[in-house]
This record gives C-alpha cells, structure tokens and sequence, in this order.
C-alpha cells in the first residue's frame, strides 16, 4: 500500500504537470521539463525515504500533524489495523515528542499483510522494525489482548499458517465447540 501511495503522489503530479507544460515544451523543444518532479506538492511525513520535517512549534501545525496521523492510522484499508493503529494513536499521539513521532510514521509506512503478521506474531519482524517503540508497544498490546480473549485453539503457532476457525474443518455441519465465533 506504501508503494502505491509512494507511486500515485510521484506519477500523478508529473503527468499534470507534463499535460500543463506540453504546449511548451513542444514549442520550445525543451523536454527536460516534462518530467520534473513537483517537490513542494508532496507533504513531508508519507515516506521514511524522505527526510522528516516535523514542525511542533506552535498549535496549529501539530494540530495539522496530528491530524494527519490519526488518519494515516485510521484509514489504511485493513480493518483490523484501523481498529489498532487508530486507537492506539488517539490514546498517544498528544504525549510524543518528535522521536516518538518518526517512529510512529515509520510503523504507518509498512505494508499492512506484514505489520499484521509482526504484531500477531505469526512472523519474525527485521530488527529495525522491531527495535521501533511504537511497534513494541503496539505489539505489546496486540498480544496481550490475544492471549485474553483468543482461544488457543485458533490460533496457530508462530511460523505455521493461521488458523481461521472452527468451519475450517466441521465445514458448517454444527456450531462452534471452541474458537471466536
């Protein structure tokens, strides 16, 4: 989802800019201009590939950056990281300083199907990712409330393939005799 939210705010600008600038560039025959990248159009925190410049100087523009975050986390198109991600933010994002915050973009700016994995720990996460405060944290929090409220049954070992539940083997025959459901 990084790389296609990465390659919509690069492409995107340039082919307006090329659609603007076509008249020009024929005329001119200067067609180093139809694939300049538009830099003041892309907001600084979307990528850790880009250096991060967050401003916490005054009201507005954390109140702008915060914003910003409770949506990114919010709204990432997997509902279970919505539901995570975004509850978790709302509880801490007015307590971090600006550490706390390029962690927390760092977290935003991985792939869904492998954060969902890292934090259930259906997978091993790279060392950079684990060493993350915020990923330890929220992980912390993941596994807590699985070990709670997840009957064991339905869950597979880290490393083997998940277990979804019971219809996986009864097929529907009868209801549940363990599982989520």
């Amino acid at each position: 989802m990084a790389n296609l939210r990465r390659a919509l705010l690069f492409t995107i600008p340039r082919i307006l800019n090329s659609s603007n600038q076509t008249s020009v560039a024929t005329s001119t025959m200067s067609s180093h201009n139809i694939y300049r990248p538009i830099l003041g159009s892309l907001p600084c925190f979307y990528s850790s590939n880009q250096a991060l410049n967050i401003d916490l100087s005054n009201e507005e523009s954390k109140r702008r950056l915060f914003n910003r975050l409770l949506y990114r986390s919010r709204q990432r198109g997997f509902l279970e990281l919505d539901l995570i991600l975004g509850r978790w933010v709302e509880d801490h994002i007015h307590s971090m300083d600006e550490n706390g915050i390029k962690a927390l973009v760092h977290v935003l700016d991985l792939e869904n199907p492998d954060l969902w994995k890292w934090l259930t720990g259906q997978g091993q996460p790279p060392e950079a990712v684990r060493m993350n405060p915020v990923f330890a944290d929220v992980q912390k929090r993941v596994m807590n409330n699985l070990n709670s409220h997840a009957s064991p049954e339905t869950r597979a070992t880290p490393g083997q393939p998940w277990v979804r539940g019971w219809d996986d083997f009864k097929k529907g025959r009868d209801g549940p005799v363990v599982g989520n459901q």
